[in-house]
């Protein structure tokens, strides 16, 4: 794909891990198609927002490692393909490329998620091996997850690093946290919980714009003000409550500027209610998508095609209305909201849809009916 950009366009750089997806077709399970064929696409949560970002016009770069051989071959192209700036990729000779599996879930039956990505060549890479003074020349924002730095200690090191480069370049870093239990695993002597938490505690003061949930708050020991509503489950509608939280971590990290929460009800696997939540620290300010007649009011998505992604659809569409002078925070967040919204539509990481339709869905086009 090949895009004209205006010099003036926001450029967003994001960093981590990128993996051959590997999923059986439609809603079948492994173990019906194998042996057999699967579907095989590129994605990973830093270049999912990447290939987001640079479909809706930014200008975007996703920087990682990866070995020499076909499949880096084959996701280099797919990368270019929707726009992603490559050229600060690292092919080198240390580590291979990850793979995961998914099974798509339906109704009562989940989705599942099956991770082979030890040794990769991100978890070995160092900030040294890259020119970070000439990637982020020019960037507005460093986008970043907590998946990274759960895949080696090595991992958690550079990309705490590279957050603190970015800082010192004046360039704003977004973070969304997103807890992986079963990849918090490199550090025998710590439960996945704490050592998430000790290294989020050094990442997150590096942060200006944090994605996370309840469950992202309690790692780094920020927890209800009653015992008893700590102890409960949320929800994931609890708008009220989100805020609240949110202003906690405020609290404790007052280095954070905007603090975004997501909120999904999941009612089964094909049928969830879909929201955010989205606290200004600045100016004590909280916003909610999506709202009709000036209530929240989720979007009700009744036929999940494929939820995968669908937070860094939600992290891409927010970044993109930071970015863009005529959107206020409030309309960042419809965007954003409904962009993920979409993406629960799409097959795949990386949300397709375009700015036109994600605007559509915000003025109330929730039919689904043929456009033509």
């Amino acid at each position: 794909m090949t895009r004209t950009l205006s010099h003036n366009t926001p450029r967003i750089v994001t960093f981590g891990e990128i993996m051959a997806r590997m999923a059986p077709s439609g809603m079948l399970r492994l173990q019906q198609v194998l042996p057999g064929s699967l579907d095989v696409t590129f994605a990973g949560a830093e270049a999912n927002v990447a290939s987001s970002l640079a479909l809706l016009g930014c200008r975007a770069d996703f920087v990682t490692a990866l070995p020499e051989g076909p499949l880096t071959e084959g996701c280099l192209g797919s990368l270019r393909s929707v726009g992603v700036g490559v050229d600060h990729i690292r092919i080198t000779d240390r580590g291979r490329f990850g793979i995961y599996f998914v099974e798509m879930g339906a109704n009562q039956r989940p989705s599942r998620v099956f991770y082979d990505r030890e040794h990769t060549a991100i978890s070995q890479a160092t900030a040294d091996d890259f020119e970070w003074h000439t990637i982020l020349d020019g960037a507005a924002w460093l986008h970043l997850t907590g998946i990274t730095p759960a895949l080696s200690k090595t991992a958690a090191e550079t990309t705490i690093q590279v957050a603190r480069i970015a800082r010192t370049h004046g360039i704003l870093v977004s973070c969304d946290v997103n807890f992986r239990g079963k990849l918090w695993r490199w550090d025998s002597t710590r439960p996945p919980q704490q050592l998430a938490g000790d290294v989020l505690r050094e990442l997150i003061p590096q942060v200006d714009l944090l994605m996370a949930s309840e469950e992202d708050f309690r790692l780094v020991g920020v927890t209800a003000a009653n015992p008893v509503q700590s102890a409960a489950a949320s929800t994931g509608i609890d708008t009220d409550r989100a805020a609240m939280m949110a202003r906690r971590m405020a609290t404790a990290f007052p280095n954070l500027r905007m603090i975004a929460t997501t909120l999904r009800e999941n009612i089964s696997a094909s049928h969830n209610n879909w929201g955010a939540m989205l606290l200004d620290v600045q100016t004590d300010t909280v916003y909610q998508a999506p709202v009709q007649n000036g209530r929240y009011q989720p979007y009700e998505i009744r036929s999940i095609v494929d939820r995968v992604g669908g937070g860094d659809a939600f992290d891409a569409g927010l970044l993109y209305g930071l970015t863009h002078a005529d959107f206020t925070l409030q309309t960042a967040l419809e965007f954003a909201t409904a962009a993920s919204c979409l993406s629960h539509s799409v097959v795949g990481d990386c949300n397709f849809a375009s700015r036109t339709e994600i605007e559509d869905l915000m003025n109330g086009a929730r039919s689904g009916r043929v456009v033509r």
